[in-house]
């Protein structure tokens, strides 16, 4: 005998939302805590970052410096190479662009090599931080960034996979070569770009 079945009884099949990249899933409200090495305490009234290699003026500011920066603020969705997806999410702090801006970039300045203070690195085209597609950040959802997420100073490049957003952010050096960092040197791709699945070497 056979047995017809309706679409009422199987249900309506749930379409995926557009902004997911491939093999990516919402996360909802939440936000795993992902890293490389053991959480630090950054004391923010001390935190420092610098941004020096090839620059005409090597800077170093402190957070309360940072903060009579232009403001600027980043709505939008993050993604981990680990296949969770933060949508519709905010993050306050200043354009990356500002400081670049402010130190001057020379023309030899091809990548840069962003580092924790816990020693993490990780590498970019300067393509990628530049024309409003980073950001140097403290708040998220308009709270001070919490320490696990990166508090309480973090870079973001969220077109790319979050493990290319440093946590703890104390130094971004301006290169003419590629320097790879900490994941890349373990197998992770170059780049990281999400919607082209860009998880590994090779892919």
């Amino acid at each position: 005998m056979i047995v017809a079945t309706t679409r009422g009884f199987l249900g309506r099949r749930r379409e995926r939302d557009p902004r997911l990249p491939p093999g990516q899933y919402d996360v909802g409200a939440g936000w795993p805590v992902l890293t490389a090495e053991a959480t630090p305490r950054v004391d923010a009234d001390t935190w420092t970052v610098t941004v020096d290699g090839l620059v005409d003026t090597p800077t170093t500011w402190t957070l309360r410096e940072l903060r009579l920066l232009t403001p600027s603020v980043y709505a939008g969705d993050i993604h981990c190479v680990t296949t969770w997806s933060k949508l519709d999410t905010n993050f306050s702090g200043i354009s990356f662009d500002t400081l670049l801006d402010a130190v001057g970039v020379q023309d030899e300045a091809k990548f840069v090599v962003e580092r924790s203070t816990t020693g993490y690195t990780t590498n970019l085209p300067l393509d990628d931080v530049r024309g409003g597609k980073a950001w140097v950040v403290w708040e998220h959802e308009g709270r001070p960034l919490p320490r696990e997420h990166g508090g309480p100073v973090r870079m973001i490049v969220p077109h790319l996979y979050f493990w290319k957003s440093a946590k703890w952010i104390e130094r971004i050096t301006l290169l003419d070569h590629d320097e790879p960092g900490f994941w890349e040197v373990n197998g992770y791709h170059e780049r990281g770009d999400p919607w082209r699945e860009q998880r590994f070497d090779g892919d």
